[in-house]
Parts: structure tokens; C-alpha cells; sequence
């Protein structure tokens, strides 16, 4: 009877004693440029008879995982890939060459010890990516004055990327700096000198950052301003009288003289010339100055946002005015 538990104890005792496959060590994260290259070193101990795999997973590891190697065996055919095995320290090299974006994720070693049974590690890789302005970001803003605005900017790449926000021609913002820091630019209440291009600029330090431009428009109702409010001429000379107006959209402009509006006629001359998209100066040419055509002038304009005007008064002088009446002369303070 002993000799049979002696001979039972010396048939189990290997079973019992036999060490389970394990990963000593594995490389550390890395970080690398696209078009660089990166090697993974996992190390195993008895793991001899066990398959060992090299499989890659997405950084969010939502998608399926994609197996590189079993052994020595490449399963996937790309040619960036080299997998070897180093004997002296049962370590398994897996080498990427030619690193591109797409080749961020996790790479995990593992030994397939049974249907039921893996021991693994994994490594992440890092690809440093020049910054790409997400679709999510402002693309342009109308808006009314006196309304809030919001302007986002969101940016991917490698590193993070820092997002800073300034005016074009370098105009300080409306929060009175020439550079916001931050995803989101408030502008609260906008006013109508708010109007223009602003760039969300992303920087991570990869490669020359990407920029977006942005244009907001402010709708807002006319403002009129009278050049001068007063203006003086001699009989039957020409005289000029011009408003400036601001608006958006464009309004209408008129001119009258004692509440008749003004049209083109051997007296009076009307022009428009637009100076910007916000911005227009109206005159009013005075033809040959006759009595009755001295008196209050009104510049009137409209849009869908309001109306404003402004009234200039045009007086009897003893001696001609320039110009127009003298060409191309100087002109004289004719202002009292």
C-alpha cells in the first residue's frame, strides 16, 4: 500500500510543481512622429510550448482587434510590420516602420494558454499629429446687435492642441485683448464694430498648427452723420452735401428738401458710393444755386432694423465756396 501512494505522490508532484506561462515585462508607451519608426519588446517565461501573438487595438478599443503576428508568423501582410523572436531572452520584437496616423492605438502581447485562458500585456502608441480644426467648429455668424454670440473652435491632433482666437488685421477683440485663450469666444452683447473675420488658431507644436477664419455679421439699423451740418454757397454756383451711413443689410437712402424727396434733375443730383459692407456716403449736388434751394436738407435711411436721418442746412454765401465750385481748389470752412 505505500509503495502505491509513494508511486501516486511522484506522478503527481510534476503536475503540481509545473510553472504557468507569464509576461515578465513589456516596453513602455511611446510617442512618436508619423514617418518614424518604434519597436515593442515583450518578454515571457515558460511559455515555450504557447502561442504568442502580437494584436493591435484602436485607442477607443471600439473596433475589432487586428491580429499582427502568431510566433514568428506575420498574419498581417504589411510590410511595415516585422515581428522576430530573440532566444538568449525569450523576447518578442514587434517593429514599425514608417509610423502613420492610423497606427496609434494599443499593441498587446499575449499567450494563448487555453481556450479559456490568455495571459497579456499591452503597450499604447502614441502618433504626435499636426492639429485639424474639427466640423463642429463655427464656420460663420449673422447676427443682430444688442444679441449674444458664441464662437467655437475644437481641434484634434497630437499633442493636445491649444486653441487661441484673434481679429483680423490684428484688431483688438471685443473683450478688449488682441489674443482669447479657450475653445469658446463670448461676445455679449455684440455691437456693431464686432463685424469681421476672427481665426481660431490651433497649435500643438506639430508641424505649422491649423487656422479657420470666421466671418460674423452684425445686423444692425442705420446710423447717419452729416459731414457738415451747416454748408454755405453763392447763387448759382454747385454745392455738395454728404451724409455718412452705417447699416446692415444696406438700407434705402433717400434725400429731401422741406419734407419732397429730391430726384435727379437740372437741380438736384443724387450718388451713392459704398466704402465698405457696412459703410456708404450719400451727396446730394445743389445745381446752380437758386434762392428757393437754400434751407434744410434730410438724409434718410432705412432697413429692415430701423431708420435714422440727419438734416444739413445749406445757406446763401456773399463769395463762392470750394469746391465743387472752384474744380479741384481747396476747400473752405464755410462753418458758422
Amino acid at each position: 500500500m505505500f509503495g502505491y501512494f509513494y508511486l501516486l505522490l511522484c506522478t503527481v508532484t510534476p503536475i503540481l510543481t509545473q510553472r504557468s506561462p507569464s509576461i515578465s515585462y513589456i516596453s513602455q508607451e511611446q510617442i512618436k512622429d508619423i514617418g518614424s519608426s518604434v519597436t515593442f519588446s515583450c518578454s515571457v517565461q515558460y511559455a515555450k510550448d504557447y502561442p504568442v501573438s502580437w494584436i493591435k487595438r484602436d485607442r477607443l478599443k471600439s473596433a475589432l482587434p487586428i491580429p499582427i503576428s502568431a510566433g514568428t508568423k506575420k498574419i498581417l501582410r504589411e510590410s511595415r510590420f516585422d515581428v522576430r523572436y530573440v532566444q538568449f531572452n525569450t523576447t518578442y520584437v514587434l517593429q514599425i516602420s514608417d509610423i502613420q496616423e492610423t497606427d496609434a492605438g494599443f499593441y498587446k502581447c499575449e499567450i494563448m494558454i487555453s481556450s479559456t485562458m490568455k495571459v497579456a500585456a499591452e503597450v499604447e502608441l502614441q502618433v504626435r499629429r499636426p492639429p485639424i480644426i474639427f466640423d463642429n467648429s463655427t464656420r460663420a455668424v449673422i447676427t443682430i446687435e444688442g444679441m449674444a454670440v458664441k464662437l467655437e473652435c475644437y481641434a484634434g491632433g497630437y499633442p493636445a492642441s491649444n486653441i487661441s482666437w484673434r481679429r483680423d488685421n490684428n484688431i483688438v477683440l471685443p473683450d478688449g485683448h488682441a489674443i482669447h485663450q479657450g475653445n469658446i469666444l463670448h461676445i455679449n452683447p455684440v455691437h456693431k464694430d464686432h463685424h469681421g473675420i476672427y481665426y481660431c488658431v490651433a497649435e500643438n507644436g506639430v508641424g505649422r498648427g491649423a487656422r479657420r477664419s470666421i466671418d460674423v455679421e452684425v445686423q444692425f439699423a442705420p446710423v447717419v452723420h452729416a459731414t457738415r451740418k451747416r454748408v454755405g454757397q453763392a447763387l448759382q454756383f454747385d454745392m455738395d452735401l454728404e451724409c455718412k451711413v452705417e447699416a446692415y443689410p444696406p438700407p434705402a437712402i433717400i434725400w429731401l428738401k422741406d419734407d419732397v424727396q429730391i430726384t435727379n434733375n437740372q437741380h438736384w443730383e443724387v450718388s451713392h458710393s459704398t466704402t465698405s459692407d457696412q459703410i456708404t456716403s450719400t451727396v446730394v449736388r445743389v445745381i446752380t444755386i437758386e434762392k428757393r434751394q437754400y434751407g434744410i436738407y434730410t438724409c434718410r435711411a432705412t432697413n429692415i432694423f430701423g431708420e435714422s436721418e440727419a438734416k444739413i442746412e445749406l445757406f446763401e454765401t456773399i463769395i463762392q465756396m470750394c469746391p465743387p465750385a472752384c474744380g479741384d481748389s481747396p476747400d473752405s470752412d464755410n462753418d458758422t
